[in-house]
């Protein structure tokens, strides 16, 4: 989080000095403290963010790379005069635990080209329309739920590690 204020910090000036960054400084440690102390944020906060970061990076990636495959079978499925598309509704259920996780799945299943969630329930059910069966086969346990399931298991870990100290 204080990288964070200092690296705004300079966005906001539009310079990088030694004036600026000292000016900077002064007002960053400050409000990192005032977080830290009222808002319950801590070094181990930061350092679990940061963390993150690259499972991030990793997860934005696979979304990439669905959604460019999605779009060539998107592509093939419209331009070919032979084959006729069959949309399905389908449902399925995932052992995600937080509402945040399953947010982050429903929405890269509407972000990759030919299919979109339609509902999803407290209990983890997702119910997904895809522009043809094809397409459909295998949301149920794609790239995504996999590296949610990952980052779940690592927090739950991370929370673990963090009781015990």
């Amino acid at each position: 989080m204080f990288l964070l204020f200092l690296i705004i910090w300079i966005i906001f000036n539009g310079r990088f000095t030694w004036e600026v960054l000292g000016v900077g400084l002064a007002f960053c440690v400050p409000l990192w403290f005032f977080f830290s102390h009222f808002m319950h944020y801590s070094i181990r906060t930061e350092f679990r963010v940061l963390s993150k970061v690259s499972w991030g990076v990793r997860y934005l990636i696979v979304l990439l790379r669905e959604i460019i495959k999605a779009n060539f079978e998107v592509l093939r499925l419209i331009l070919s005069s032979k084959y006729e598309p069959e949309p399905v509704l389908m449902s399925f259920h995932t052992d995600l635990k937080t509402n945040s996780a399953r947010v982050v799945l429903a929405n890269s299943i509407t972000l990759t080209p030919g299919t979109i969630t339609v509902g999803l329930s407290e209990d983890g059910r997702f119910l997904v329309h895809a522009l043809d069966r094809d397409i459909a086969e295998g949301t149920e346990n794609n790239a995504f739920v996999r590296m949610l399931m990952e980052l779940q298991t690592t927090g739950s870990d991370a929370k673990e590690e963090g009781g015990a100290s």
